[in-house]
């Protein structure tokens, strides 16, 4: 099953909309990180070395409205921390479809079996349940056994209740090209609506910082899946320009303002992988102070190895409106998994300007 056309056409109003009127800078997906505290303490996680004062605060269920309706955004991704700690997580949930926002409710699924009556299936609500790898691999990335196999129960569960569910994989440093095809293919059996997957992004607080792949290695390892999978039909929730880039085949800079990030510290600066560069009190003040040249790949240090989806799926979305060809050629004769990368510009102190865009999921079936 793929994203419902309720969804695409509601994206896609949005998006027609925000061009008609000419807006250059616009969210698609809200960010609503509603608490850091987590019953997990990934190698990669860039949360939870907070002190406890701030990992015990909550964003309020009416700062959550407040922060959805300042944005506008038709898809609310709930991330954390562990959303489904949050005591009033199933009200936030339900005001959110009340206003007929598409909710990404993220979580490690730990919780999921004993909290999930709290929930309603609708069209407007999807478990996106954190997996990255089959069971070895998930349970050394989430320093802890049993993860995975508590997932999956809650995987099957979710869906046989009538849920939307949707896999979040994030890859990391050893991973290579037959495993993560393997995963993809038990994914895809599981029956799960489609998958995102993405390289784990260089938390400057995470415990541990030789976990991250860099560099051609991801494009490398991108290659090698998508060669492997090239006749498999995987419910890859990108777009195919996005994957493109994966594998090292369009030189793209991030739009960091297509997925902004509400927190228990405000509106977040520039986006929602820097922690460190301030915030705003209004997500208008956060359009209008926030100096959004500083930053993307070929702008700043800090985001010279990222190439995650949430920055980097809004500019290959941009990309196809304007080169519609391009963006089907690819979709239909798949991903370049040979012959030369392209040159990505080095970061610069005196970053130039950003390109306009926004993100949107576009299931990619191969």
């Amino acid at each position: 099953m793929g994203v419902p056309l309720r969804q695409q056409l509601a994206v896609g109003s949005y998006l027609i909309k925000q061009k008609l009127k000419g807006v250059k800078k616009y969210p698609l997906v809200l960010m609503l990180e509603p608490l850091f505290k987590c019953n997990l303490e990934c190698a990669g996680c860039g949360k939870i070395d907070y002190p406890d004062d701030i990992l015990d605060k909550r964003l309020t269920f009416e700062e959550c409205m407040q922060a959805v309706d300042e944005c506008g955004a038709p898809m609310v991704s709930i991330p954390g921390g562990e959303p489904l700690i949050h005591k009033d997580m199933p009200r936030i949930v339900e005001g959110l479809i009340a206003r007929k926002k598409f909710v990404y409710l993220c979580t490690n699924a730990l919780l999921l079996k004993k909290r999930i009556d709290d929930y309603k299936p609708s069209p407007y609500l999807t478990f996106s349940i954190h997996l990255d790898g089959m069971q070895a691999r998930h349970d050394a990335s989430v320093c802890q056994e049993g993860v995975f196999d508590r997932a999956v129960e809650a995987i099957k569960l979710a869906l046989d209740k009538g849920f939307r569910v949707n896999i979040n994989c994030t890859l990391f440093q050893g991973e290579t090209a037959p495993e993560v095809a393997e995963f993809l293919d038990y994914a895809t059996e599981l029956g799960v609506e489609g998958i995102t997957i993405a390289p784990g992004f260089s938390y400057e607080h995470a415990p541990k910082q030789d976990v991250f792949i860099k560099g051609n290695d991801v494009k490398e390892l991108f290659r090698g899946i998508f060669k492997i999978g090239k006749n498999r039909k995987w419910k890859i929730n990108h777009s195919s320009l996005y994957l493109d880039f994966l594998a090292g085949n369009q030189d793209y800079n991030c739009t960091p303002w297509g997925n902004p990030t509400r927190n228990v510290f405000g509106w977040q600066k520039p986006c929602y992988l820097l922690a460190d560069e301030g915030y705003a009190a209004t997500f208008q003040e956060l359009l209008d102070t926030t100096p959004w040249d500083n930053y993307g790949s070929v702008n700043n240090p800090k985001c010279a190895s990222c190439m995650a989806h949430c920055g980097y799926e809004a500019t290959a979305v941009e990309d196809m409106l304007k080169h519609p060809i391009k963006g089907l050629m690819t979709a239909i004769f798949g991903i370049k998994t040979e012959g030369s990368m392209v040159e990505t510009a080095a970061p610069v102190s005196n970053p130039a300007s950003t390109l306009a865009g926004i993100p949107i999921n576009v299931e990619h079936t191969k």
